[in-house]
């Protein structure tokens, strides 16, 4: 973990970076706020030690730019005696701690300690948020603007969506992005992928059931729809899901209502339903597979997310996106990437679509170099 001192006071910089250099840690100093600014502007820091009394900029400025920076790092501020009233205003600003002059080692370890487990949890923290309520929409393309705007339009009505489109195009995220932004996001967000249940079991999947109703239902379970009761329940690749299962939730959509496998007494439930597959539905429903019925209740909105082929003016600013996301779970460095590695990307045919373009950005930040060449490009994605 790398750490940053900014002091005016060479021996407090000197002496603290020698004593966290012995311990094992990378250390960094800068002698003034505007120094020390600069820095975290091209490094990530685990730590930063800022003194609160410092000429030109007072550590108090700096900390409001960190704030406003939105920087990761845990910010411990050095105080005298004196200014012990202006280290608690600092805590209510987004400081991490302070620490009193003259500098006690066993303090400074302790909270080093503390400060790399908080920095861990927040990290934590955005990984699972991002995973529980999705990403923002990267792009600037027509097509995603246009996705934008029917998200932003259609998201505060309950009414059903059905998005279609090829698989890796962020279907998944369109839906996320509906509950996110509907009168319904503190409710809970439910996902069924019906291709990835057995069709024998898709019903007690969806609907629940009661102990006893077959040979493995030890006890009661509750379903998917019980489960999203006043949020969105996000039916994914629905068009392989069985007939007898399309009924059951043309009925609840209809009705509101639904009994659990085993049971006649009927459970109302409100749930908005959004939906989404990779097939053309109305071929489908031409070849007997899906219920014409059902297809007009789920399609009162259509959102058909484009391939990556198609906007391909996005790839650019996706790439940047990976880059970060994946630096910052991982820890690895980002890199600069040449303009012509990042044409090649932009050229290349991507018939895996957003799935496949994160998993080679992934590739490029482990496998190449200091920076993200043409040759990379050509030996690790396009060979």
């Amino acid at each position: 973990m790398k750490i940053l001192i900014i002091d005016d006071e060479r021996a407090i910089r000197n002496s603290l970076g020698e004593i966290l250099t012995d311990e094992g840690y990378e250390v960094d100093v800068a002698e003034n706020g505007a120094q020390g600014l600069s820095m975290v502007d091209k490094e990530k820091y685990g730590v930063i030690f800022c003194d609160i009394k410092m000429p030109g900029m007072d550590g108090v400025e700096v900390l409001d730019k960190f704030v406003e920076m939105g920087i990761d790092a845990a910010i411990v501020m050095i105080s005298g005696h004196g200014d012990i009233s202006t280290a608690v205003e600092c805590i209510k600003k987004g400081a991490f701690d302070y620490i009193p002059k003259p500098l006690d080692l066993n303090r400074i370890l302790i909270t080093i300690k503390n400060a790399t487990e908080k920095v861990s949890l927040v990290k934590e923290t955005r990984i699972l948020k991002k995973k529980v309520y999705g990403q923002p929409m990267i792009g600037e393309s027509p097509a995603i603007l246009h996705i934008k705007d029917m998200i932003d339009k259609v998201a505060p009505t309950d009414a059903r969506v059905l998005i279609i489109g090829a698989n890796g195009t962020g279907k998944e995220l369109v839906a996320r992005n509906l509950h996110q932004k509907s009168n319904r996001s503190t409710m809970p967000y439910i996902e069924v992928n019906c291709a990835a249940i057995p069709s024998e079991l898709i019903e007690s999947e969806l609907f629940g059931h009661e102990k006893g109703s077959f040979t493995s239902a030890i006890k009661q379970h509750k379903g998917k729809f019980e489960q999203a009761d006043g949020g969105t329940l996000f039916l994914d690749e629905i068009g392989d899901m069985s007939l007898a299962a399309q009924a059951k939730v043309l009925r609840v959509l209809q009705e509101k209502k639904l009994s659990r496998v085993g049971s006649d007494k009927d459970i109302t439930v409100d749930v908005r339903v959004v939906a989404a597959t990779n097939k053309n539905l109305k071929e489908e429903i031409a070849k007997g597979n899906f219920r014409e019925d059902l297809y007009h209740r789920l399609s009162v909105i259509v959102i058909n997310v484009p391939a990556l082929d198609e906007r391909k003016s996005d790839i650019p600013l996706l790439v940047d996106f990976f880059q970060e996301q994946i630096c910052s779970e991982t820890g690895m460095a980002p890199r600069e990437i040449d303009k012509d590695a990042m044409q090649m990307l932009v050229d290349k045919t991507w018939t895996g679509n957003i799935r496949e373009l994160r998993n080679v950005v992934e590739r490029l930040l482990i496998l190449s170099g200091n920076r993200i060449t043409a040759s990379d490009v050509s030996a690790y994605v396009i060979a």
